[in-house]
């Protein structure tokens, strides 16, 4: 059972080059079918959390891969919106620099502190599922006008540093207690 919240983050890893081939592909209704596949990807991020959590299934691989899955897709489906003209290059560029900080935050932790990377929590869940929203409603309702597609980006996008601004906050309350105690 260990292995099997690893195997539902590979899989969402291997989501990734289908939603693209899908939101790029010429059939009916692509836009759907890729709302599909970025649907499916973001229940099996909860699903493997959930099960890791339930059957303390939690390993260092999946604390590697759950994230990695997490921000490949988030960068592809915002690259997919912007190549398509959704919302500007600045949004998917701040959104990149955001994720590679997080992610650089929870290398620095675990190899300097030698301490756990911290678990999501309620701001950085309440910001996925924001951003999930306003990527599928970009996705599906073409006719939205581009200052209210910007403006929607830009709140998710807003949460996504809130939240990134509470991990920070994890961080150092970690390395003062580190030091205090060390």
């Amino acid at each position: 059972m260990k292995a099997v919240p690893n195997l539902i983050s590979v899989f969402r890893i291997c989501l990734v080059p289908v939603f693209i081939l899908v939101y790029f592909s010429d059939a009916n209704d692509t836009k759907v079918y890729a709302v599909g596949v970025y649907a499916l990807a973001t229940f099996s991020d909860f699903l493997d959390g959930f099960l890791a959590r339930r059957f303390e299934a939690s390993s260092n691989l999946g604390k590697i891969l759950d994230p990695l899955g997490d921000k490949m897709m988030t960068v592809s489906v915002m690259a997919c919106i912007t190549i398509d003209k959704v919302i500007p290059v600045w949004a998917v560029i701040v959104a990149v620099v955001k994720e590679l900080l997080m992610g650089a935050g929870g290398i620095v932790l675990y190899n300097l502190a030698h301490e756990e990377i911290p678990p999501s929590n309620l701001i950085g869940k309440t910001s996925t599922v924001v951003f999930f929203l306003v990527c599928v409603t970009l996705m599906l309702f073409r006719d939205i006008p581009g200052a209210a597609a910007v403006i929607m980006i830009s709140v998710a996008i807003a949460l996504m540093f809130i939240a990134l601004a509470s991990y920070i906050n994890t961080y150092i309350t970690v390395m003062k207690n580190r030091k205090s105690s060390g």
